[in-house]
């Protein structure tokens, strides 16, 4: 009988050691068995769910924009005024519904090239207005011309044209015409080989961005997603040093669920950590940028990590030594001091666009003192990528940016002789916006989050179980062994 109890209690302590030892080896195995299977699935190749989403949005992207409605363009042009705006919107367009095409696969090098087309669908129900809505806005030819013409004959040739085509430092537009394209008036006149029509995102419709070529990530998933070239070359030509240089992800533009735009939310090589820099390009603002991690967050049930676009990224030279090479100009950035706006006329053609966060957050005093009725703030206006951290997929994201014109004095431009003082003037601001659908998150929690949570109890329930079997029937054996003894 009491070699029967104790060879029971034995049994049972020795079944306790083999549930925790059969917990601690799932441990790592567990953790080998979701890497091999996450490796495989972020692979960007045909057959993998990361490609599947990567091809064509999972999800609805929406572009809104804001637009600052000038109240007294007289008052500005003819006293040199406050420029008092009126931020009017949002109007919202569906973005990236359309799927990538050319795409071709490299075996040799492991690399996939695409082109990115472009399209954008006018969403009534989410807008406040509709795209024939009108504006007084910045007339961005008149204020280009002192920016492409410096040469005062020149300008005087072309204060002719403005003078015979009425046209004025500000202009009525309408929404669409603001966004996709006009014929301008003034251009429209001069006898030369130009282009006439002009806008803020003109062309757009039936285009397409690339041809990028990212490294699938078949050889090496650490580089899953990563640019290799963009339009063939491997740097930009537009800034100096390592500002030229394409660093990083797919135009924050890449895909959604599990993926999101491309175009400032673009995947990322998979067991992402805190520590890491998130690093991307965005061919909107002609540049490599990067986001740090800011919080942890729960997205419909998925713990991911929140990434933002810090002040830095922004900040002038003396704040951000590695930001020397985005100052390309000594006048308007007042010695490379001034900080919250990026001077991307190189790649605009030499037009003097600027682009900053909207209502000029994080940017110098200076730039929105001219300004009435801005009022910036890190809610609304700061940049953001939720990422997934052991996939590596945005899961949700919002890109918001603000497009500027600067303007200047022209003493030969009748429309702007008036000026003292260099002004960049705010046309719009946009937020592009992509989460994750209700359905898309079940499926990802189904066959991501929910298994490795589930097999993370297995593994837990069977070790602490097992420690607890074995303690506990090893001193009911030693107690009764203590018996018999006494």
């Amino acid at each position: 009988m009491g070699c029967n109890r104790n060879c029971g209690l034995v049994a049972g302590a020795v079944i306790g050691a083999v549930l925790a030892v059969f917990g601690g080896i799932l441990m790592p195995v567990g953790d080998m068995l979701i890497e091999k299977t996450i490796k495989k699935e972020v692979v960007l190749e045909e057959g993998t769910i990361a490609f599947k989403n990567w091809v064509k949005t999972g999800t609805d992207v929406y572009r809104q924009f804001w637009i600052f409605d000038v109240q007294n363009p007289d008052e500005v042009t003819v006293n040199s005024s406050k420029i008092k705006v009126k931020q009017r919107g949002p109007y919202t367009y569906r973005v990236r519904y359309l799927a990538k095409e050319n795409i071709t696969q490299d075996p040799e090098t492991h690399t996939v090239s695409f082109l990115q087309p472009n399209g954008a669908i006018f969403e009534p129900s989410l807008s406040v207005g509709t795209e024939d809505d009108t504006f007084t806005i910045l007339n961005l030819a008149v204020a280009a011309a002192p920016q492409l013409y410096p040469n005062t004959f020149m300008q005087g040739i072309l204060n002719s044209f403005i003078k015979k085509s009425k046209s004025s430092m500000f202009q009525n537009r309408t929404l669409k015409e603001l966004l996709w394209g006009y014929t301008d008036p003034f251009l429209n006149l001069v006898p030369y080989p130009i282009t006439t029509t002009i806008g803020v995102f003109y062309p757009y419709n039936n285009t397409a961005d690339g041809i990028y070529k990212v490294f699938n990530g078949k050889d090496d998933i650490s580089k899953v997603a990563i640019i290799d070239t963009y339009k063939g070359r491997k740097n930009l030509s537009y800034w100096s040093s390592y500002c030229d240089l394409i660093n990083g992800t797919g135009s924050l533009r890449s895909s959604v669920i599990f993926h999101l735009s491309q175009k400032y939310a673009a995947s990322f090589p998979p067991f992402v950590e805190k520590t890491r820099v998130l690093q991307f390009f965005s061919s909107d603002i002609c540049r490599s940028i990067y986001a740090v991690f800011a919080a942890e967050i729960n997205l419909k049930g998925i713990p991911v990590y929140r990434f933002i676009l810090p002040s830095f990224a922004f900040a002038s030279p003396f704040q951000n030594p590695d930001n020397h090479c985005f100052c390309t100009e000594k006048i308007v950035s007042k010695n490379c001091t001034l900080y919250g706006v990026l001077d991307i006329g190189k790649c605009k053609e030499g037009k003097p666009v600027y682009i900053s966060l909207p209502h000029f957050l994080h940017g110098s005093p200076e730039l929105a003192e001219p300004i009435e009725s801005l009022s910036p703030n890190e809610e609304e206006h700061s940049t953001y990528l939720d990422v997934e951290p052991i996939t590596g997929f945005t899961l949700r994201f919002a890109k918001r940016l603000q497009v500027n014109m600067l303007v200047k004095p022209a003493k030969k431009i009748e429309a702007l002789k008036n000026l003292k003082h260099n002004y960049i003037v705010p046309i719009l601001w946009l937020n592009e916006t992509g989460t994750i659908g209700d359905e898309k998150a079940e499926m990802f929690r189904n066959q991501v989050t929910g298994k490795i949570n589930l097999l993370g109890l297995v593994e837990i329930v069977l070790l602490s179980v097992g420690v607890v079997m074995f303690i506990a029937f090893m001193i009911s054996y030693c107690a009764c062994r203590s018996k018999r003894v006494n």
